[in-house]
């Protein structure tokens, strides 16, 4: 597992993807103002396994910070990124927003 992955920003289907081989993992999103609301997350099995899970999650946040926009996450598995690495990515939620 690299640590380096390489996301796509998919606008028209309105997604961040992240293809391992044959298998590719997806956190859905919805723009609103400054704000980006990523809703859904999917990823198979066999990559949840092999740890890509916050790599890819990571990669998506680390996207939001570089757009200078603010994230709001309301997939479970986000929201448990967010607070799980909270002191590192507290500034790109917005004014009011705890997780």
């Amino acid at each position: 597992m690299r640590e380096d992955v390489e996301i796509t920003d998919n606008e028209f289907l309105r997604q961040f993807e992240l293809e391992i081989g044959e298998t590719m993992a997806r956190i859905e999103y919805s723009l609103q103002d400054r704000k980006i609301f990523l809703t859904k997350y999917e990823m198979s099995d066999e990559l949840e396994e092999q740890g890509y899970r916050e790599v890819f999650i990571k990669a998506v946040f680390e996207e939001v910070k570089r757009r200078e926009i603010s994230l709001v996450p309301t997939s479970p598995e986000v929201a448990g990124f967010m607070r799980k690495n909270r002191r590192k990515y507290k500034d790109l939620l917005p004014v009011g927003i705890n997780i």
